[in-house]
């Protein structure tokens, strides 16, 4: 049963993320920060017949969105071990969002739109 609901999940999320890509770039590009999922997407929405260009924008704005996550990964085994899984997990996201939104404007300064 565990398995079953693990593939479901799994299976669910790719195809989320795939429609979501396939209506708006940037956003696509924001939930597929993982390269798994980013290949997974990227062949999803070519089996479904997107144009390369779309193909193409869903690996850039990719590219971008996983570089301010990044710190996400340091901070949450830091604060894990103060302040337990779920605090730690939910502070760390927390924390990435000032932190993409400083990262949009500054890259907005030299004509990449990411918001």
């Amino acid at each position: 049963m565990y398995l079953l609901l693990k593939y479901l999940i799994t299976a669910g999320l790719v195809v989320l993320i795939s429609e979501v890509a396939r209506r708006n770039d940037r956003l696509g590009g924001l939930l597929a920060a993982l390269p798994l999922v980013t290949v997974l997407t990227l062949c999803w929405l070519r089996l479904e017949q997107q144009s390369a260009d779309k193909i193409g924008n869903h690996a850039w704005y990719t590219f971008w969105y996983v570089l301010p996550t990044l710190p996400m990964f340091l901070s949450f085994p830091w604060l894990q071990a103060r302040c337990g899984f779920v605090l730690a997990l939910l502070l760390s996201v927390l924390g990435t969002v000032p932190l993409f939104w400083g990262y949009a404007r500054l890259l907005q300064r030299v004509g990449i739109h990411l918001l």
